[in-house]
């Protein structure tokens, strides 16, 4: 996945020491990285994969 380099967004519910960053994708679907450890790996989601992991933590 091609991820949209300028719109990575640090989390509203990160913490100072434990903060995460979001992307969108260029094929619609997401990808979340460590702001702390930036290179080391980012998780990416394709849009279906993404839209059914935001479903199921609205449904928490």
């Amino acid at each position: 996945m091609n991820i949209i380099a300028s719109t990575w967004h640090k989390a509203s519910y990160s913490k100072v020491d434990t903060c995460v960053e979001a992307a969108y994708t260029s094929a619609g679907g997401a990808a979340i990285r460590d702001t702390q450890h930036r290179a080391l790996a980012t998780l990416e989601f394709s849009a279906a994969e993404w839209r059914a992991l935001l479903s199921d933590i609205d449904a928490l």
